[in-house]
């Protein structure tokens, strides 16, 4: 090989490693648009009063809303955004926000007081992540399972259908990946494509910006879907 051309390629792998290194520090994954059609948003609150149909016209296919957390607590617009969102075409469900602190059977029972099965078309989300000084002081797996364990089934036997999980990295790898792999898993990875993992959803970025939300966050979290838009609705929850 000739010293050219070996500059050549040293200086291509130093860009690459370069690139790759600002995109894990900014968080700047993105997704093929041809591998990846199906297109997505989540929300809660922080995204304010949503004008869904304006959002569905930029090509949005789902959306995933926040309904509860933890035993008591319920987003301030869930009601709303239902209610909204149904007048479109975007397949939709709901999601809750896990706690480590209170048991699985009352968290079950607080999202299904709040989200009637009829209300919403893709199966209910269970978002587990760590919050507070949970990072830091990891409950154990033990502990965790004994919640989560009754809350998944109590849903699925609510709804019909199994939850869909949502999770990062680190909490896949410590609570999910041994006994809980069998349920369609919605993970989030703003760096790179999470190919190693068999996953439903990716959540890609969480700096989206669209038109058609007044909220205190001027962001949106965007998503897609791995597969067809068919088998997205292949998903939806029957009657």
């Amino acid at each position: 090989m000739n010293k050219k051309k070996s500059i050549i390629i040293f200086l291509g792998a130093v860009m690459t490693a370069a690139t790759f290194c600002v995109s894990v520090f900014f968080g700047t994954a993105q997704p093929s648009g041809n591998k990846y059609p199906v297109f997505g948003v989540d929300v809660s609150n922080y995204q304010g009063i949503i004008d869904w149909k304006t959002i569905e016209r930029q090509d949005v296919d789902f959306a995933f809303i926040k309904a509860t957390e933890g035993s008591g607590y319920v987003d301030k617009f869930v009601s709303m955004n239902l209610e909204n969102i149904a007048e479109t075409d975007i397949l939709f469900s709901c999601y809750h926000f896990f706690s480590f602190d209170s048991a699985g059977e009352t968290q079950a029972e607080n999202f299904i007081k709040t989200v009637d099965k009829d209300k919403i078309k893709l199966p209910p989300v269970v978002d587990i992540e760590y919050y507070g000084d949970k990072n830091k002081n990891k409950p154990t797996r033990e502990e965790t399972e004994k919640i989560l364990t009754p809350l998944l089934e109590k849903l699925e036997e609510h709804y019909g259908v199994k939850p869909i999980i949502y999770t990062t990295m680190p909490v896949y790898y410590r609570y999910i990946e041994e006994n809980f792999s069998d349920y369609p898993l919605w993970i989030r990875c703003t760096q790179f494509e999470p190919d190693l993992l068999d996953w439903k959803f990716w959540q890609f970025s969480d700096r989206g910006m669209l038109e058609g939300y007044i909220g205190e966050e001027p962001c949106i979290d965007y998503n897609v879907f791995c597969g067809t838009e068919d088998e997205l609705k292949e998903m939806t929850i029957k009657d």
